[in-house]
């Protein structure tokens, strides 16, 4: 091993620094209405795309099926979310209620400061042109 390969800046882990400043960011501004920004983006996507079986919601949302099952959870809980069964026993489909819908409302407009705050940080052309090459190198 050289040197230069115990000092060069490892890309991971700053992007992960990265990403747990920026979600901190989110969630702070996210925070008077009471969501983090991991919940916003599962009702803003429920909200787009109306109801859908849990396992195509954690597709669109590039995460685990018990990953998306934990987050709905709180959401359910808080009446914000509805899980029913699907077509037979094993499919779950989810939809938004109207007290998920009015957190959406209530929501977007901390989400859009804290997005032009971001954006005006960070160009927005460069952060999808990263997001692309990192998804194209894996």
């Amino acid at each position: 091993m050289t040197n230069d390969s115990l000092t060069e800046p490892c890309t991971c882990v700053a992007l992960r620094r990265a990403t747990r400043a920026l979600t901190a960011s989110y969630d702070a501004a996210l925070r008077p209405a009471g969501l983090r920004v991991t919940q916003f983006s599962i009702l803003r996507r429920l909200a787009r795309l109306g109801p859908i079986p849990v396992t195509r919601l954690a597709a669109e949302a590039v995460l685990e099926r018990t990953t998306m099952g934990r987050n709905l959870d709180p959401l359910e809980r808080r009446g914000l979310v509805k899980i029913e069964a699907g077509r037979d026993a094993r499919e779950r489909i989810v939809s938004l209620t109207d007290a998920g819908r009015e957190a959406v409302a209530a929501a977007t407009p901390y989400w859009q400061a804290a997005q032009a705050r971001i954006n005006a940080q960070v160009d927005p052309v460069t952060v999808a042109a990263l997001a692309e090459a990192l998804i194209a190198a894996a």
